[in-house]
């Protein structure tokens, strides 16, 4: 803002919340865009992208619906831009995928384009997807075994690939030249294209509508707004300094004892403010389990910000309140090239926001929740083959997303089924399996609910997913990276632990294989992919639940009788219509009773 130009310091109320709006609305059309216009499945079905509008000056304004781990450090993505190019011009677009330029990892690659209003650049407008194929060695996105930049594919340091509107065709054919099913990419591109045109496109709308001086206002009264409501919630909380440590899956070769991930909370209410210090923690190793700094960033702000009132902004204001303290080298901070980090969006991610939120719970109930369920197992698995159902041979190479990990119990509410992970929080989506089995040579057996996969307390953790698929046209390689086959995910409060996962297959004599849980291998046609996901933990004693609520658990089939019994304290007798169950009150009077004596 000029010192020529008008301030308002008391921006109207109603004026803010019409603006703020128009800003949501904006980044829900550019969400829209990238979901109806992409190709992969990943995308479309899955929705495994983000959108979101920042200042020029790298101050997140609006994120709407989006994946937490792809847009809570956003920040960190546009400023090496300004960084690295002093010549930024309209009609620029900026792509990268580079976790050591602010990028997550190197699976999503993101365009920014600076949006200018009568000359002055004012806004970003962002669009991160995760790309079915970055052109690595192996057909995969995501590998713990990937040891460092090298291995992971196509490297893309902020390259403006747009000038004056239009691509820049020698980089686009370097990409087409380098990734496998190219049209794929190139249409999740456009897609990303025409979200942040169409954003610019409405931005400029709005700055014809109410000027540029009223815009400016509007940002700085939104940021403190943001700011406001986030200090006085954090000034409701209890002071003090908490920890929690978390625990990732051993890697063979890589992390043979697994990795404890310890995150140090420090409340301050007065000042309004939360602290997270995440520099004692292991040193990077050698694979691809090492987090980038957005991703560290983002996974400490994704664990305060799940204490808090959910309904608080989602810009730079609220995200200013919260401090991240990281340090180079470490498997949770800032990663010195060529560090590998492309499973840094899951994993170890995972593992650091449990270890926020959870470590909330050393204030006592009601507050924090329990450990939520980790991610990446042959129900997420990344799918490489050959199509030849219609008599051509055709490569294919994408995601899946056939089952979700779900989500922890907290006070007063039980656990997200379709949670998929912390760092997901329930925005990305289960793969509407006929999609699926129409695009790729792949048949979906199974999908259900797994039973007595609860994280048993007063209030649940939601239960695992289970099914089976196989190829329908030759072998197929299957890359996934499974954390939570050993370390399930804990209970507090008295709440049990979350279910571990599973990933298995069934060959032609029906015995099921166990399957490593970090993997790289082919599946046979005749064999079947088998997984379950992992569930949430328990939050507070599950002789607290409520009973009745116990007995719609038993009809949803997620327990059985004999559960019900020996975890709840709950006896429960079929209905007469043989399908509901009845409390047994008296019965279940004595059961309880019998615990507390």
């Amino acid at each position: 803002m000029t010192e020529t130009e008008p301030v308002q310091p008391d921006f109207d109320p109603m004026l803010l919340a019409v603006l703020s709006n128009r800003m949501e609305s904006i980044v829900r059309e550019m969400s829209n865009i990238v979901k109806k216009a992409s190709r992969s499945t990943a995308i479309t079905n899955a929705r495994d992208f983000s959108c979101g509008l920042l200042t020029f000056d790298h101050r997140l304004i609006c994120v709407e619906e989006a994946m937490p781990v792809h847009v809570t450090a956003m920040d960190l993505t546009t400023r090496p831009v300004t960084d690295l190019f002093d010549d930024i011009a309209e009609g620029d677009g900026y792509f990268s995928n580079s976790p050591y330029f602010g990028g997550t990892h190197h699976a999503d690659m993101t365009l920014c384009v600076p949006v200018c209003l009568d000359g002055e650049p004012m806004f970003w407008t962002v669009a991160r997807s995760h790309h079915a194929d970055t052109g690595a060695h192996i057909p995969t996105t995501m590998d713990a075994y990937m040891r460092n930049v090298y291995e992971e594919g196509m490297h893309i340091p902020v390259v403006r690939f747009q000038e004056k509107y239009k691509d820049r065709e020698d980089l686009i054919r370097w990409c087409r030249q380098n990734i496998r099913e190219s049209h794929v990419w190139y249409g999740d591109y456009c897609a990303q294209v025409g979200a942040c045109r169409t954003a610019e496109t409405r931005l400029k709308e709005l700055g014809q509508r109410y000027g540029r001086a009223t815009l400016k206002a509007f940002i700085e009264a939104w940021m403190d707004y943001g700011r406001r409501r986030t200090r006085a919630a954090i000034a409701a909380l209890p002071a003090g300094t908490l920890s929690w440590t978390a625990r990732h899956d051993p890697v063979p070769g890589i992390a043979e004892d697994g990795v404890e991930v310890t995150a140090k909370v420090t409340i301050d209410p007065a000042a309004g403010k939360i602290t997270v210090d995440m520099r004692d923690n292991p040193d990077c190793v050698e694979g691809g389990i090492n987090l980038s700094e957005a991703c560290a960033t983002g996974a400490a702000r994704i664990g305060v910000f799940y204490n808090l009132d959910p309904s608080l902004p989602h810009n730079d204001g609220s995200a200013s309140c919260v401090e991240v303290l990281l340090r180079d080298g470490c498997i949770v901070g800032r990663p010195s090239f060529p560090v590998g980090t492309s499973n840094a969006t899951m994993g170890v991610s995972d593992r650091v926001i449990n270890a926020v939120m959870c470590a909330f719970t050393q204030l006592g109930q009601p507050f924090g929740l329990a450990e939520g369920g980790t991610e990446f197992g042959a129900g997420m698995g990344v799918m490489a083959g050959t199509d030849t159902r219609s008599g051509t041979a055709r490569p294919f190479v994408n995601m899946v997303f056939f089952g979700l990990s779900t989500g922890p119990g907290l006070a007063g509410h039980d656990g997200w089924l379709t949670y998929e992970g912390p760092g997901g929080g329930g925005v990305l989506a289960l793969d509407q399996i006929e999609i699926d089995e129409m695009t790729y040579p792949l048949l979906v057996e199974e999908r259900k609910v797994a039973p007595d996969s609860l994280g048993m307390g007063e209030w649940n953790g939601a239960p695992a997913m289970q099914g089976r698929y196989r190829s329908l046209s030759g072998e197929v390689s299957l890359s996934y990276c499974s954390d939570g086959d050993i370390n399930a995910p804990r209970g507090v409060f008295g709440g049990r632990g979350g279910s571990r996962a599973l990933n298995a297959t069934i060959g032609t004599d029906g015995v099921q294989h166990a399957l490593p849980g970090f993997y790289m291998g082919t599946v046979k046609p005749e064999d079947k992919v088998v997984f379950r996901t992992v569930s949430g933990g328990g939050y507070g004693d599950p002789m607290k639940r409520d009973a009745a609520r116990v007995a719609r658990d038993a009809d949803r089939g997620w327990i059985a009788r004999e559960t019900a019994r020996d975890v709840y304290g709950v006896s429960l007798k079929l209905g007469p219509n043989g399908l509901d169950h009845l409390v047994d009150e008296d019965e279940t009077a004595k059961l309880r009773a019998r615990v507390t004596a």
